[in-house]
């Protein structure tokens, strides 16, 4: 049986790659040619090419002349859009002291925001300008092939130093966010190694992979070659016995790698991994409530994948410390990926009413401190735009004094860095091209 539906997938997977093949050159939106074909030649296309050659000042003269007396309409998975949404209008004021606009935020819940957006595209009224969408393989899929969402890149972005476009450009990336290995360090249990979250009995926290399909997207991921070899790489530093206890998995993954259509040469090592993880993980609703768990003191030697920003709201107490978590990265000769890197994307609607301010608010967002400062706030997080990104190095810092070591981010640089944390970084393209052979392999796992 397990067979057949491999050998069904990879007939899929073979249609997906033929049907998912594009030129990469560029249109004025700033994507991929293949990303957005309902767009091309619109006449949001033809504004999208006028925005990209404007300073912010010009954009938000823009904004202001067309939406004064209005309500711009935005939606978003994080709820401090609204936040920055304030601050964007509080900077269209001193402009203009009469300007009298208004953004009215939303945040869908249960993972709607796909459902409402193209909703709203195919009604005959529109209400939508813009999003802050998380996602990639249904953003990739459900939205850039359809051309319902359209990419916009600010020229202030492109010309901030150290941005990178092919990264975090297509679509551009508001920021990074951090979900990381961490583990309860009171007792004997160690993780230095990447291949002991899927080691025998270690049940690691996490959420479940269908609920929060980001979480899904970073098992997808693993398979692209890059993060593939990392796999490998770090399988080549363990001891004889554990290498031995995980070849056997390894090799049994070498004819389902085949036999899903995966290319990169290393891929049964990341099939491996996902394989004893899906097995084995302990399945939590949130993130909240895993944090919540691991730093206290009757959840020794336990481990999770969590999002990183999490340790922040952490009370003090007898009874729970940030003092009792480890963040496995950060402990000098740890092997292989530290965590997962899932992004917020911020994209135009293409039957966007108020076009001019959704491009000025976007800018807004990824080229100033203000713009990013209700997220940029918290470790964990990383603006696409190094230049507006705080120092979160001694966070854990309490008079001078390094009391939470967890709390010390080393910063995305390092987070991304083969040498520093290995981040594995959500790839919409890459999620969307395999996601149909995977999601159903993955599922089988669960039983």
């Amino acid at each position: 049986m397990k067979k057949l539906l491999s050998l069904t997938c990879a007939s899929a997977m073979a249609v997906a790659l033929m049907a998912g093949c594009a030129s990469q050159s560029q249109t004025p939106s700033g994507q991929a040619s293949g990303d957005a074909p309902a767009a091309a030649g619109s006449e949001l296309d033809a504004l999208i090419a006028e925005a990209q050659g404007m300073t912010n000042e010009e954009l938000f003269k823009k904004a202001i002349e067309e939406s004064n007396g209005q309500t711009m309409y935005g939606i978003g998975n994080s709820s401090r859009g609204a936040t920055a949404a304030t601050s964007f209008i509080e900077e269209l004021q001193k402009i203009d002291p009469s300007y009298t606009g208004t953004i009215e935020w939303s945040q869908p819940k249960n993972n709607s925001i796909f459902t409402t957006l193209n909703a709203d595209i195919n009604s005959s009224t529109h209400t939508y300008s813009m999003t802050l969408i998380q996602d990639g393989n249904q953003i990739q899929s459900k939205m850039i092939n359809t051309g319902n969402l359209v990419n916009f890149l600010p020229k202030e972005w492109l010309e901030a130093q150290g941005v990178d476009e092919a990264a975090d450009g297509h679509p551009l990336a508001l920021q990074t966010l951090s979900k990381v290995f961490m583990f309860n360090n009171l007792g004997n249990k160690t993780f230095t190694n990447v291949w002991d979250f899927v080691a025998e009995g270690s049940a690691p926290l996490f959420m479940g992979v269908n609920s929060e399909p980001v979480g899904k997207n970073f098992l997808y991921m693993l398979t692209q070659d890059k993060y593939a070899t990392w796999l490998k790489e770090a399988f080549d530093k363990l001891p004889a016995a554990q290498q031995a206890y995980f070849q056997k998995t390894v090799d049994a993954m070498a004819t389902e790698a085949e036999a899903l259509g995966l290319a990169s040469a290393n891929a049964k090592y990341g099939l491996a991994w996902v394989k004893l993880w899906v097995e084995q993980f302990n399945e939590q609703t949130d993130d909240g409530p895993i944090c919540n768990q691991l730093v206290t003191t009757s959840a020794e030697g336990e481990s999770g994948l969590l999002v990183y920003s999490k340790l922040r709201s952490v009370e003090e107490s007898p009874s729970a410390s940030v003092k009792n978590i480890t963040v496995a990265a950060y402990q000098d000769g740890y092997e292989g990926p530290g965590g997962y890197g899932y992004k917020h994307y911020l994209m135009l609607v293409k039957t966007a009413p108020l076009p001019w301010t959704a491009m000025a608010f976007i800018s807004y967002m990824v080229t100033t401190e203000d713009g990013f400062a209700a997220w940029g706030k918290d470790f964990g997080g990383y603006s696409s735009n190094p230049g507006i990104n705080k120092d979160h190095s001694q966070d854990g810092f309490v008079d001078g004094v390094d009391e939470f070591p967890a709390k010390d981010d080393k910063g995305h640089d390092w987070w991304t860095s083969a040498d520093g944390g290995q981040l594995v970084l959500e790839d919409p393209a890459y999620c969307a091209e395999v996601s149909p052979v995977l999601s159903d392999w993955i599922d089988m796992l669960q039983g």
